[in-house]
């Protein structure tokens, strides 16, 4: 299971906290790519609700940057 930002990004709006099922129905619906898919096909049968990203991609914690980064609200970037 590979995560990247752009990957991620496509669960932004999905409605947190929700079950593996809920996830992959969501990235169903809104067309995201296969990988997406491939990647919560992966993860553990679980009846824990997922918080958010960080539960499904917990090394996305440590990065610097948000991986939902969005440089019209920030000001300082002009």
């Amino acid at each position: 299971m590979i995560w990247t930002p752009e990957l991620a990004s496509f669960l932004e709006d999905a409605p947190w906290p929700a079950t593996k099922e809920e996830l992959i129905d969501f990235s169903e619906r809104s067309g995201a790519p296969m990988q997406v898919l491939d990647n919560l096909q992966e993860l553990e049968e679980e009846e824990v609700l997922y918080e958010s990203m960080e539960d499904i991609w917990p090394e996305s914690i440590n990065q610097d940057d948000d991986i939902f980064f969005d440089e019209d609200d920030d000001e300082s970037y002009y």
